[in-house]
């Protein structure tokens, strides 16, 4: 049986850790290295890393600030923004980053997914998916940092980031960022039932209560920032 998670997500800006709602009004919240120190301290289960600029404005990864990070988690980490090619995710995993995070490139050219999962295998590659609730109450897939409509559903494109070699999917609410107030419990089962990889969820975390409900559901962990 897979061990449930609870991960931690913190959002870079630079050389910062910001926290946002729906996407917007970044915060700034502290240094990046205090915080993984932290939470290698409380033993948390892994750690999740977004830049959140770094796709946005066609930067590269932060190779120096990874390598900082990873010299201090004592935790499985996951670092997402800016892998736009193979090379790119070689050099984060070299740094000693055990799991990529995919997200706006894996929309414009899914095969970089599957490169990456033949060389380090399907554990090292999550695909992520920020949505948003739109016309109709219709799900919509947005890519990078939530600024650009995909035309997407995310539940589809869960399962195609899957038949493209994703371990993992890293599914996030733009609606509910840093609002505290649940997830939304009804695509979190839909995603779970419908691929047959671990779910990561995020978007919503406000309490214990709120953490449980979505790992009834299907849900193989949990990512909590505001909370």
């Amino acid at each position: 049986m897979t061990m449930k998670r609870v991960i931690p997500c913190l959002l870079l800006q630079g050389n910062g850790l910001y926290k946002t709602r729906r996407f917007k009004k970044p915060v700034y919240i502290g240094d990046p290295i205090n915080a993984v120190r932290i939470f290698s301290e409380k033993e948390a289960d892994e750690l999740v890393m977004l830049d959140i600029d770094a796709s946005r404005h066609n930067h590269e990864p932060n190779y120096r600030l990874i390598e900082e990070v990873a010299g201090e988690a004592f935790m499985p980490l996951a670092y997402g923004g800016g892998i736009r090619t193979l090379e790119h995710a070689k050099t984060i995993i070299g740094l000693g980053i055990e799991k990529v995070v995919i997200n706006s490139h894996a929309v414009d050219k899914p095969y970089l997914i599957r490169e990456v999962a033949d060389i380090f295998g399907s554990q090292a590659v999550i695909g992520a998916i920020d949505y948003k609730v739109g016309w109709m109450r219709k799900n919509q897939v947005y890519s990078f940092s939530g600024t650009k409509k995909t035309g997407l559903d995310p539940l589809h494109h869960a399962q195609n980031l899957v038949v493209q070699g994703a371990g993992e999917i890293f599914l996030n609410s733009i609606d509910r960022d840093g609002e505290m107030n649940g997830f939304d419990l009804e695509l979190i089962q839909s995603v779970a039932q419908s691929i047959d990889v671990p779910l990561i969820c995020c978007g919503g975390a406000g309490s214990y209560d709120d953490l449980r409900a979505a790992l009834n559901v299907g849900a193989s962990a949990v990512a909590a920032g505001s909370m």
